[in-house]
């Protein structure tokens, strides 16, 4: 029976391959948090992987706090970097499957068409540096690796803007959400199921891919869908990400295109709204 490890497992993508591994049971499922899989701690974390001897690696784990990466660099590229480079160079010397999630951030958001995997990289923050130092250590480390970019995650689990919308539109009579940053969600349960598949497919390709759910939205319609699907009655109002500064800036636009995963895996892609009624049902 192969060993599947899943870092993170406590996070969104994690949680969702948790309910998922019951499914699945031709393989032995390891849920590692960031006890079992210390990745800002490579010494452990090297002794770590010894001791779980996985055959196959989803790497869900991550340091995703964006506004304060821009103050925790060095734990950001420790955990996001480092530690990924060490996990890659596991995995090419014991002949493991690894499959590393990355995100949109690697991109500056100065595109007007959606970004494919030959797009080029410029991240505008400290988050975005260190998971695109991490993808170069990857590929670098482990030329046999996939890695899938991903954006706007959400999920029932963890916290997600999704979450925040719906608590903030049952406490608020109003509340105002960015609407000059565009993209596409991405409910982790189909992230999580695309990544089984791949595994359950006859074939592993090495490379880059990106994965999020049809549609290219901002977060003010985003925001909109969420109180359709809640009901809620909140007034919500559009307003530009300057009128809302944060500590790290946001690419402006990092729509993905899902094409290359599409052709290759086969993946059936579902729109965002058709994923987000999913998360409240």
């Amino acid at each position: 029976m192969k060993k599947i490890l899943v870092t993170g497992a406590t996070g969104q993508l994690g949680s969702e391959l948790s309910v998922l591994s019951t499914s699945y049971s031709q393989y032995e499922w390891i849920f590692a948090d960031r006890t079992k899989a210390t990745l800002d701690n490579l010494e452990l974390l090297q002794f770590q992987l010894n001791e779980i001897s996985p055959d196959i690696i989803f790497n869900c784990g991550a340091y995703t706090a964006v506004d304060k990466a821009e103050n925790e660099k060095e734990l950001a590229f420790t955990v996001n970097c480092e530690a990924v480079k060490l996990i890659a160079k596991y995995s090419k010397e014991n002949n493991v499957h690894l499959l590393h999630v990355s995100t949109d951030y690697v991109f500056d958001g100065t595109s007007s068409v959606a970004l494919d995997e030959e797009a080029e990289t410029n991240p505008v923050n400290v988050y975005g540096e260190s998971k695109l130092a991490g993808e170069n250590c990857c590929i670098k480390e482990c030329p046999n690796s996939i890695i899938i970019r991903t954006s706007w995650v959400y999920s029932k689990f963890g916290n997600n803007f999704v979450k925040t919308m719906q608590r903030l539109m049952q406490e608020r009579d109003e509340i105002n959400v960015v609407n000059d940053q565009v993209g596409s969600p991405t409910y982790a349960a189909d992230l999580a199921q695309a990544m089984v598949n791949i595994l359950e497919s006859s074939k592993w390709i090495p490379g880059i891919y990106n994965y999020s759910n049809e549609g290219e939205i901002s977060w003010y319609e985003f925001a909109l869908s969420i109180k359709e699907f809640g009901a809620y009655n909140c007034r919500v109002g559009g307003i530009p990400s300057a009128s809302y500064p944060t500590p790290a800036k946001r690419p402006s636009f990092s729509l993905l295109n899902k094409e290359k995963i599409k052709t290759l895996y086969n993946l059936d892609v579902p729109n965002y709204k058709e994923s987000l009624k999913k998360m409240f049902v």
